[in-house]
């Protein structure tokens, strides 16, 4: 049995290695496709498109993971039971939860591989795509954002430091504003927040609150409850270049939901986000299971019917995974509910034919 175990199991990797490596490139392939018309006016090397396609096959990688593991154990469970390698298996008296126990590891393995994929490796290849993207298109690094606080050169040359900004509200807090003489700090500016406000006829403007205005030239300070400051990029700007949610690792997006709580706001698509992040990589386990399990209730077929019925319930699983998301986003379901119902109802599943699996 032992040695059976191993041949399917080193089948198992060898093949979710090629489907799983294949998706990623083939997706990361069209990404940059998708880019290419803004990049070829810069005439980019070639070198730098592939770093490009490189830097982007983690991230791929990670959203693709689960429909390969569920490809791959239904090819190769498949196959076998159309060989009748597990009828004879059986016939000698093999037990075949004793001989599928190697995957159950293995998806335990590949879940905590999909965490450090999620945690460490992905955002930091996505951080270096959009450094890359805007070397290739000539943008110079305009700010710098982590966990909600960003530091931005202003249009007037001064250094703004946004302690912390809530995109989708607009609002930034614990504003500080340095101008700079030629030799030393003129000015300093310190603000509890500011809002964009959205002005007809043009672009709109920011509006410092409770501000106070330090001259350091002439050793005097000035308070005043709102002040224009035009000099800050519009949020439409800062929405190029913010890191979203999914390229942030789980203890990223942990601190900055705790600081935005502790300013008193709380988002709901940052908690279920946060929540996914969790949630997605356990997936992969019980996608080891469901692929195992199906193959064993009924007559297998192709490999053009296995590849089918696997893309349908991956699509099926992505597809109720955003609506309950996007549910969570919109305050219909709490946030939990919203990143954890769809895994654990295919996880339910998955125990439940693999617990019917015939002896």
């Amino acid at each position: 049995m032992l040695i059976i175990q191993r041949h399917y199991l080193r089948e198992f990797f060898k093949v979710l290695t090629l489907i799983a490596a294949g998706l990623a490139l083939m997706f990361s392939l069209l990404d940059l496709i998708d880019k290419i018309d803004d990049f070829l006016p810069y005439k980019p090397p070639i070198k730098s498109l592939m770093l490009y396609v490189a830097f982007n096959f983690p991230r791929y990688l990670l959203y693709l993971f689960p429909m390969a593991i569920l490809l791959c154990s239904l090819f190769v469970i498949g196959q076998a039971k159309r060989r009748e390698e597990i009828t004879a298996i059986k016939a000698a008296g093999g037990r075949l939860r004793t001989l599928f126990l190697p995957f159950l590891f293995g998806g335990i393995v590949l879940s905590l591989f999909g965490f450090i994929l999620g945690e460490m490796i992905a955002p930091e290849f996505s951080t270096r795509a959009s450094e890359l993207k805007n070397s290739i298109m000539k943008k110079g690094k305009k700010f710098s954002f982590k966990e909600g606080t960003m530091w931005l050169r202003a249009a007037d040359g001064s250094i703004v430091k946004i302690g912390l900004y809530m995109p989708e509200e607009k609002i930034s807090k614990n504003i500080s504003i340095f101008k700079l003489g030629a030799e030393r700090l003129q000015e300093r500016i310190e603000a509890e927040g500011a809002k964009w406000l959205d002005v007809k006829g043009s672009d709109g403007k920011w509006m410092l609150e409770n501000v106070t205005v330090y001259d350091i030239e002439q050793s005097s300070m000035k308070n005043y409850k709102s002040l224009e400051y035009p000099f800050i990029g519009s949020p439409a700007v800062f929405a190029e270049e913010i890191r979203k949610p999914e390229d942030m690792g789980i203890r990223e997006l942990l601190r900055y939901t705790k600081r935005l709580e502790a300013a008193g706001f709380r988002n709901l698509k940052l908690t279920v986000d946060l929540n996914s992040k969790i949630s997605y990589p356990v997936i992969n386990f019980f996608m080891v299971l469901l692929g195992i399990s199906l193959p064993m209730r009924g007559k297998a077929g192709g490999g053009l019917i296995t590849t089918a019925v696997g893309i349908f319930i991956s699509l099926l699983y992505w597809f109720s995974h955003a609506m309950s998301l996007s549910m969570g986003y919109a305050g219909i379901i709490p946030p939990v509910i919203a990143a954890w119902l769809v895994p654990l109802v295919f996880a339910v599943i998955a125990v439940k034919f693999f617990i019917k699996i015939h002896e």
